[in-house]
């Protein structure tokens, strides 16, 4: 894997020319954005169509500066809550998921709102009013802090949810096996970590209850798997994403976990050449909320350093297309 050595050839002239050394680079596929990504981008523009600048978004409608700032120059504006919201201007849910207390607050002051919440996401959501209508208090696995995590909980009433984020915090639970519990988890966790979490849960507390399919989402999966099959192939992997995308995270720490370096970076700006220095292979993807238009542009600046060859390794072909909501269809 290690880099070949710099070649000297002799130029026509009969001056000496130093051949740039090759790299692989091992393209993992699914990479970049999900069907929730597509659509969430997709409600902001087609939300700044029907009802004109500007259009409000409580949050970042996907965690990606790029991304972000493309809306902004269509005449999106971010905000972080409500209140900073006019009450006759339109606004959109991120894709992380809300409270309920916020489409409440929407309602209440007569807004045009749009819920770009992930479907997967609004499907935890259901899980959740339908575990506590059984009387069952939920064990939440999940980053704390994370806007989906805020969102989640929001949906049932304060102290019918706890959350946990490691195994060592199942150790610190104070219910018994008597307690009806049931579990559900963040769609951006490491596979890993939380099939950890969920033995830890399920050793402690034989009785408690799991959603029927798990709830990490199928493009986190598949991105993991992705890094899965490239890292150990590569000297270096390269993630392409954002220091608050979950997602991205996680799969640096998958690529790490397997004994590769592996590095987060927003874009091919980022890049330090001298992570070049004995490099032969380096590993690139991108998380769920990062365009294709990044992947294509670290490919290019390692191209000004390095002879690339690209290869496609494929974990999962991905085809979920999710619908947008009524309101901007009709």
């Amino acid at each position: 894997m290690n880099a070949p050595l710099h070649t000297v050839k002799t130029s026509p002239d009969g001056s000496e020319a130093t051949e740039r050394p090759g790299l692989t680079l091992l393209i993992a596929a699914p990479r970049g954005f999900c069907a929730g990504v597509d659509r969430a981008i997709e409600i902001v523009e087609r939300s700044l169509e029907r009802y004109g600048a500007p259009v409000y978004v409580r949050h970042e409608i996907v965690h990606n500066k790029y991304v972000v700032d493309a809306l902004k120059a269509q005449g999106a504006i971010f905000v972080e809550e409500l209140d900073e919201v006019p009450d006759d201007a339109p606004v959109v849910f991120s894709a992380h998921g809300v409270p309920k207390s916020v489409p409440a607050e929407a309602e209440r002051r007569n807004m045009i709102y749009v819920d770009a919440t992930c479907p997967l996401v609004s499907k935890v959501h259901r899980q959740a009013e339908r575990q506590i209508e059984k009387g069952q208090h939920i064990i939440f696995i999940g980053h704390a802090g994370h806007p989906e995590v805020i969102g989640t909980m929001g949906q049932v009433d304060e102290g019918d949810i706890t959350l946990v984020e490691t195994v060592e915090d199942v150790a610190t639970l104070s219910f018994s096996q008597e307690d009806d519990l049931s579990y559900l988890t963040q769609t951006t966790l490491s596979v890993d970590d939380t099939a950890e979490i969920i033995a830890a849960l399920e050793e402690r507390y034989p009785q408690i209850v799991g959603p029927k399919a798990e709830d990490i989402c199928y493009a986190t999966s598949n991105r993991q798997a992705a890094v899965k099959i490239i890292a150990p192939g590569s000297d270096l992997v390269l993630v392409i994403g954002a220091p608050n995308s979950s997602n991205s995270l996680r799969l640096v720490e998958v690529a790490e976990r397997l004994g590769t370096n592996a590095r987060l970076i927003q874009r091919a700006d980022d890049i330090d050449p001298a992570w070049l220095e004995g490099i032969g292979t380096i590993g690139l993807t991108a998380g769920a909320s990062a365009p294709e238009k990044l992947v294509r542009e670290v490919v290019e600046k390692l191209a000004e350093w390095r002879e690339v060859t690209e290869q496609t390794i494929t974990a999962a072909e991905e085809k979920m297309v999710f619908k947008l909501p009524r309101q901007l269809t009709e």
